[in-house]
Order: structure tokens, then C-alpha cells, then sequence
């Protein structure tokens, strides 16, 4: 499936491969992200609390002492002498930080940030949700060994904060998800590069330079196409370990290398390779046969998606909820929690955090909005941003790290880290009052894609393959130049002969112009088709010649589609076709359609996978509901 951005007259659009299901809207490998994220955000909070409940237990002192226990690797002359809580904080949390790093390099590349105007709204409300907190932390700690905790309340903890939004936030929160997430992207870095820098030791000049190499060494992979995992997975080794002796903190590493792996969309001709090659295996399930489609499936997917399928689960579900395990434990007995509640450094803490994050992020967003720099995403009001930006002060993982950064005092630790456990308690309660006022106060009781089909279906004016009376309506939003509309092809093809003259079958407009250049003249040539009766002809024509969209193209298909080739070229240049195509993209966009194919079951948005039997099961489903509200109607009368 092509996805694209917001779609208006004389916009750019984007594109990238992914099958549809999940959220609504979202593309998958984002959908799976957001989904993973709240999932292991549970966890997350029963990891803390069981490290609260050690640390304060009777027998405490065995929790310290668990994280003092050393491990030695030594190879010759080289030694890496590290115990439990380094391995944790300095070697596991390095692979959350490249997941991190990853998935912003896959926005970047494919995703959410590929179109520039979606980033300057959460740019501005990240840079001041990190500067505001800061800056009220220093007001109340302006000087002496407390003032280092700066850093400490600059960070959001994602998966807390998707899995609170999740729990007490809108009914359908795809699209402020989105837009959270895409905040946090610019979060994650800064945090991560005040880590690296103003937390770290004093610089080791070979091991930079080792760094400086590796860090080539991905640049070079990437620009080769190089598409298995191990060379990456490699360089990325030797990087953490030069990083380990450069006096940088690990984490930079872990970003960096993410920023640095390939994320591109499945190109036609690796799908179809692919598609090729299991077939070859259904046709002949041999050994060798096998080893060859699994490659072709891999090369298909860029290294960027397979590392995150594989080590995302891994950091939800294991290293984030151990790292908070190991360093959330804070002994609350002999007057720690009096002294931690009468300090400075803990209500800094927590008056950054609650308070900063939510004035920060909510009115720089608003603000930047307001001074029109950007917008907020279809679905998304100011009220749920606010409510959004409450819950960003749940610091948690970046923020306990830091504190083992930024204080050598263990007190200081403590009161800091009872700060940021009061932050998550308040940002949640305060993000659960702002949505609640949402919903009840203004009505926001939503934050997803509209799922309803904005223009219902005209015969007179839509156009219409089968029965115009037909009792079940199958609406699709493609592009003569996606490969997966062409692919769909088929498919539909299926559908129609299954179910006959019980379906009518309707195609508007979505051409994903930034790329599928052609796509916008193939509508556009359809159109002009329609004006002489030919508009399935040129439609199957156009599909099967998708590689052959240029202009003289175009005028082959129309006399092979049996058209009046200068009347075809003069309704080219007519700008009411142009005007009927944007018309469709319009819809599109209304309707909540953001790729193609996007398909419609009556005048409800089709989420999941468009299959013929799953589209058929779909069709006659919602035939049956339409019988029993019949019948039910015709009873109550």
C-alpha cells in the first residue's frame, strides 16, 4: 500500500509500501511501533514498582549489591570490566537508543517527517519542551552540585507516555499518537546529545577515531545497498566499544548508529523478485528453493525494518522495564523521602517536568499553529495536544539515566529520582484531567482519521463498474502509477466475478504526486477517456502499462483503447478535468484516505488487509447488518 501526507489542491504528496491493519490510517511499521510502546509501558510501571519495593524491603541491601556484581572480558592486552548496572545502563539501553535512532531515521526517510511542513509544529513545541522545564529547574537550582541535574528534566519516557495516552486519552488516539511521537523524535535527540556531551568524560582521542571510523563504515554500507543484517550489526559492536573508551557516553552511539541504518520503501522490482521466488517454493518446497525466496523477502525490506522487528520487542518488552528495574530502586526509609520532599533538586524535578513539559510543548504547539508555521494533524484539537503535553513530563527512562549522569552525590540521586517518580504520578494525573475536560467540555472525544466516506457515491457522476442498483458498493482511492493499485488489479477482478450483480464497484482519484510524477496526467488521461465513453477501457489499459505514463504514452493507450486521439490530446489540456481529479484527492482527504489503494465498504473506510476474500467477507458482512437493521426497522414499525 502507498501512504501518503495530507492531500490538497497543488500539494505535494509521499509514498511508502505497507499493508494496512491496526490503526487507522497509520502506516504499519509506525502502527507497530505505537502499539509496542503502550504495550510494554505496563510493564514498565511494574518494573518500578517492584525495584521501589526491593530497595525499601528488609533485605534492601541485596538489591545494591545484585547491581555491583562485576563481569570481566578480556581478550590479550584488552580488558572491558564492567558490572551489572553498567552493562545495563551503558550496553542494553545502547540498543533502546538505536531503536530510537532507527525509527527517526525511518521517518525521516519514509515516514511522518518526510514532508517538512509536518515537522515544524512539534520542532517548535519540542524545543521549548525542553528549554521551559530547564529553565524552572535552574530557577529553583541555580547554582552548586544541584544545578547539574538540568538534563534530568529535558527528556520524555515514550513508552510511559503512549501507554498513559493510550489508557486515559481519546477513544481513537492514532493521530495525536502520531504527532507525540514525531514531538519525541526531536526529544530523543537532544536528550541523547546532552547525554553524549555534557554528561560525558574526558575525550580519549584513538577511540574518537575509531568512532570516526565506524561511523564511515555505516555511511559506506549504506550508500552500497548493502542489505544484510550482520555487516551492520558488526560496525555497530566495534562502535559501542570505541564509544565505551572515548569518554562519550554510550547512548550517542546507539543514536547515531540508528540515524546511520538504510530505511526505504519495498521497491516493485525487489517485491516482485520476491514474489517470484515463493512462488518458485510453493511450486517446489526444496531446501535450496526456500533459502532463496527467504533472501529475496529479506532484500525487500530494508535492514532499518528488520532490525527494528526484531530488537523493538526486545526494548519494550525486556531491556526498558530491566533498566527501570535497576534504577528506580530508591531506599525511602531513615528520612529519605522527608529530605527528598523539602529538596530543591526533587520539586525542581518535578515542577520541570509537570509543569514545563505541559506549558512547553502545549503552547509552543498552539503557538506555532497560531502564528501559522504549521498545522496539527487532521483530527487533533488544542485541547488534546495539552492533554498530550501534560503527559510528555513522564521523564522515566531518560530521565533516571541522567540523574546517574549528572550527580556523584548519592542524596542528590535519591531526591532526584523520588522527583521524577512524583513527575510521572503528576504529568499522568494532570494529562487525565486536561483529556477529560477534552471530552467533556468541548467534545474531543476522538483523535484519529475520519472513517466515513466524505462524497457518497453518484452514479451520475462517480464512475461505476457493475450494477449502478447494486446492493453492496465497493469504493477505491488509487493511482494508475502505484504498484499496488496495479497489483489490486487482480484481486478486484476476483471480487467482481465472485459477487456479480450484487456489487457495483467505484475508482476516484488519488494520485500520489511526489512519487508517482505521472500519476496526476494517467488521472487526468482517464478523464479525458470518460468524456468518450471509454473511461474502464483506458482505466485497464493504464494499469497494465504502468511503466508507460510519459505523454506520447498516454496517446498510444488512447488509440489502443479504440479513442479519438485528438480530441483525447485537446481534453488534456482542459483544466476541468485537473479540477475533477483534485476534486477526487479532496474526498480522499475528507474521507480520511492517506494511500493506495484505500478502500471504502459502503461509505465505511476498509482497515486491514484488502484481499479478495477478505474484501468479499467484508461486502457480504456488512449486507447481513444492513438485512437485520431492516428487519428490525420494519418490526419496530
Amino acid at each position: 500500500m502507498a501512504t501518503r501526507t495530507r492531500t490538497s489542491r497543488g500539494r505535494g504528496l509521499r509514498s511508502y509500501a505497507t499493508p494496512s491493519g491496526g490503526l487507522s490510517g497509520v502506516p504499519s511499521a509506525l502502527r507497530s511501533f505505537l502499539s509496542t510502546e503502550a504495550g510494554g509501558a505496563g510493564l514498565l510501571a511494574v518494573a518500578a514498582l517492584a525495584a521501589l519495593v526491593w530497595a525499601n524491603w528488609p533485605g534492601s541491601q541485596t538489591y545494591a549489591h545484585l547491581w555491583e556484581t562485576p563481569t570481566l572480558i578480556e581478550i590479550g592486552s584488552w580488558r572491558l570490566d564492567l558490572n551489572l548496572h553498567e552493562w545495563i545502563n551503558d550496553g542494553l539501553m545502547v540498543v533502546f537508543f538505536l531503536v530510537v535512532g532507527m525509527e527517526v531515521r525511518r521517518e525521516l526517510s519514509m515516514g511522518e517527517l518526510t514532508d517538512r511542513r509536518r515537522i515544524v509544529v512539534p520542532l517548535v513545541a519540542a524545543l521549548l519542551g525542553i528549554v521551559v522545564p530547564a529553565a524552572i529547574y535552574l530557577a529553583l537550582n541555580p547554582s552548586g552540585p544541584a544545578a547539574a541535574g538540568w538534563g534530568v528534566v529535558i527528556g520524555t519516557d515514550t513508552a510511559f507516555m503512549l501507554g498513559a495516552v493510550a489508557l486515559l486519552g481519546p477513544a481513537c488516539p492514532a493521530q495525536l499518537r502520531i504527532f507525540l511521537l514525531t514531538l519525541t523524535v526531536f526529544d530523543d535527540i537532544v536528550a541523547v546529545s546532552v547525554i553524549g556531551v555534557a554528561y560525558s568524560d574526558e575525550a580519549n582521542v584513538p577511540a574518537l577515531v575509531v568512532m570516526a571510523l565506524a561511523l564511515l563504515a555505516l555511511c559506506v554500507l549504506g550508500r552500497l545497498g548493502v542489505w544484510r543484517t550482520w555487516p551492520y550489526a558488526l560496525v555497530i559492536v566495534v562502535l559501542w566499544l570505541a564509544t565505551l573508551e572515548s569518554g562519550l557516553h554510550p547512548s550517542i552511539a546507539g543514536m547515531v548508529a540508528g540515524l546511520l541504518v538504510p530505511a526505504y520503501a519495498p521497491g516493485r522490482e525487489a517485491v516482485d523478485r520476491a514474489t517470484t521466488a515463493f512462488r518458485s517454493f510453493r511450486q517446489s518446497p526444496l531446501a535450496d528453493v526456500g533459502y532463496h525466496a527467504k533472501l529475496g523477502l529479506q532484500r525487500a525490506v530494508s535492514v532499518n525494518e528488520r532490525l527494528q522487528v526484531v530488537l523493538h520487542p526486545w526494548t519494550s518488552y525486556v531491556i526498558v522495564p530491566l533498566f527501570a528495574f535497576a534504577n528506580a530502586g530508591v531506599d525511602l526509609r531513615g528520612g529519605v523521602l522527608q529530605e527528598a520532599l523539602r529538596s530543591s533538586v526533587t520539586w525542581g524535578v518535578v515542577a520541570g517536568l509537570v509543569i514545563g513539559k505541559f506549558l512547553g510543548i502545549g503552547l509552543g504547539a498552539i503557538g506555532a499553529v497560531r502564528l501559522r508555521l504549521g498545522q496539527l494533524p487532521q483530527g487533533v484539537s488544542p485541547s488534546q495536544v495539552m492533554g498530550g503535553a501534560a503527559m510528555s513530563g513522564i521523564g522515566f527512562t531518560v530521565s533516571l539515566l541522567i540523574i546517574g549522569l549528572a550527580f556523584d552525590d548519592a542524596a542528590l540521586r535519591s531526591q532526584a529520582t523520588v522527583g521524577v517518580l512524583l513527575a510521572a504520578v503528576g504529568a499522568t494525573l494532570l494529562g487525565g484531567l486536561v483529556f477529560w475536560v477534552s471530552r467533556s467540555v468541548f467534545g474531543h472525544r476522538y483523535a484519529s482519521l475520519p472513517t466515513v466516506l466524505d462524497r457518497p457515491v453518484d452514479p451520475e457522476r462517480d464512475h461505476v463498474r457493475g450494477n449502478p442498483d447494486a446492493p453492496l458498493t465497493l469504493v477505491e482511492y488509487g493511482d494508475f502509477e502505484c504498484p499496488f493499485c496495479g497489483k489490486a488489479t487482480g484481486m478486484l477482478r476476483e471480487v467482481r466475478e465472485q459477487l456479480g450483480d450484487r456489487l457495483r464497484y467505484v475508482f476516484r482519484h488519488l494520485p500520489l504526486t511526489d512519487v508517482h510524477p505521472h500519476a496526476e496526467e494517467a488521472a487526468v488521461a482517464a478523464e479525458a477517456a470518460a468524456r468518450q465513453g471509454k473511461f474502464w477501457e483506458f482505466h485497464d489499459v493504464l494499469f497494465e502499462n504502468q511503466d508507460q505514463l510519459e505523454f506520447e504514452d498516454l496517446l498510444g493507450h488512447a488509440d489502443r483503447a479504440g479513442l479519438d486521439v485528438e480530441r483525447f490530446a485537446r481534453d488534456l489540456s482542459d483544466p476541468e478535468l485537473l479540477e475533477r481529479v483534485r476534486a477526487d484527492a479532496d474526498s480522499a482527504e475528507a474521507s480520511g484516505a492517506r494511500g493506495t489503494p484505500t478502500f471504502f465498504v459502503g461509505d465505511r473506510r476498509h482497515i486491514g488487509a484488502y484481499d479478495a476474500r477478505t474484501l468479499i467477507a467484508e461486502l457480504e458482512s456488512g449486507e447481513l447488518r444492513a438485512a437485520d437493521e431492516e428487519t428490525e426497522d420494519a418490526g419496530r414499525d
